[in-house]
């Protein structure tokens, strides 16, 4: 099956008084066409870290970060901003995704307007984008905070789907939301993954939504990836004792 990330040694270390902190440690996984990969770790593990060098939001000190079979671990200026046609990214605080100071709607068409379709084209696409996150097309026109914590969820989702990129990744995407609310958007997901074909990265601590939502998983722990299997193989046969540990930690 192709491939559509590969990640290849790849590390970070964050140094504070001088003193060194290695966030994640020699990596290595792929997400494939279509996959709904799932990474999971205590808080702290390097979850986000490895996800925010994937989409370029911090440098990778070592490795190679292959998207599409091309290595993004570099890119700069026009390059740079090209590839966020292929990822998108689902932040845990909805309101994260928008600036406060524009309407909703402005926001899911920013990237389409960035990558050179018109206002008009963007506001047609619009409306699509609404029905397909099943929000009412008149919140397009409410600020971030004139809308609930799932609502505007949503929006982030319409807004990463919008110039149909090849990855999503999901940081952490329902964990500031409420149990039912949560449910709903995992439902949403899983719905839009395989009407899309999507390929999505899924951040998470919480092993029954992975469970629910991920074709494999990946446990880390300080840095490294340390077990890879199916969400059954994980939870009902761990074989490292971290993984373990963080089973009994939910159950």
């Amino acid at each position: 099956m192709e491939n559509i990330l590969e990640i290849k040694e790849v590390s970070k270390t964050f140094y504070k008084n001088k003193i060194p902190f290695t966030a994640v440690d020699g990596i290595s996984f792929e997400v494939r066409k279509g996959e709904c990969l799932g990474l999971v770790g205590e808080s702290g593990c390097g979850k986000s870290t490895a996800a925010r060098m994937i989409t370029r939001m911090l440098d990778a000190d070592k490795g190679m970060i292959l998207l599409s079979g091309q290595n993004i671990r570099d890119l700069k200026g026009r390059k740079l901003k090209e590839m966020y046609k292929e990822v998108q990214m689902i932040f845990q605080m909805p309101q994260d995704s928008f600036d406060p100071r524009r309407k909703l709607g402005d926001g899911i068409i920013e990237s389409l307007i960035n990558h050179g379709r018109s206002r008009r084209e963007a506001l047609v696409r619009l409306k699509d984008l609404m029905r397909l996150v099943e929000l009412d097309e008149n919140l397009a026109d409410r600020y971030p905070h004139q809308v609930s914590g799932g609502q505007c969820q949503r929006a982030a989702i319409a807004r990463a789907l919008a110039i149909e990129p090849s990855l999503i990744i999901c940081d952490e995407a329902t964990s500031a939301l409420d149990v039912t609310v949560q449910a709903q958007v995992i439902e949403l997901l899983k719905k839009l993954q395989r009407k899309m074909n999507l390929s999505m990265l899924f951040i998470c601590h919480d092993l029954a939504l992975v469970q629910a939502m991920c074709d494999r998983v990946l446990v880390m722990y300080q840095g490294k990836i340390v077990e890879e299997g199916t969400p059954d193989e994980i939870i009902m046969h761990p074989r490292e004792e971290y993984t373990k540990l963080l089973i009994d930690s939910v159950l």
